[in-house]
């Protein structure tokens, strides 16, 4: 069965940078758009990057692209989040998900499996 874990959340000051990580298991790897999301409490999920692992075309939040990438490891089946120059508004579950899908963007409509999440927490 199609398994997504996530891990590599922290609490963290402002400023400060995260690697998060998701490892998959249960599915081909390769042709499947990956994605993180977040949710904050009190507000609904939102799209943060994509990765197509077929030929790493990757999309990011507007918000966001300046301070964050998604990158992935191929052999060991996991996709990466690096969140740089993180807020206090950062704070949020961080959770991957993943979609058998060609076209690929941070909307969270297009995905089918989903992780439990991690915890990102950014204090001043």
């Amino acid at each position: 069965q199609v398994q997504l874990v996530e891990s590599g959340g922290d609490s963290v000051q402002a400023g400060g940078s995260l690697r998060l990580s998701c490892a998959a298991s249960g599915f081909i790897f390769s042709d499947y758009c990956m994605g993180w999301f977040r949710q904050a409490p009190g507000k609904e999920r939102e799209g943060v990057a994509t990765i197509y692992t077929g030929g790493g075309r990757t999309a990011y939040a507007d918000s966001l692209k300046d301070r964050i990438a998604i990158s992935q490891d191929k052999a060991s089946d996991t996709v990466y989040l690096q969140m740089n120059s993180l807020k206090p508004e950062d704070t949020a579950m961080y959770y991957c998900a993943a979609a058998y899908q060609y076209h690929c963007y941070p909307t969270e409509r297009i995905f089918t499996y989903w992780g439990q999440g991690t915890q990102v927490t950014v204090s001043s």
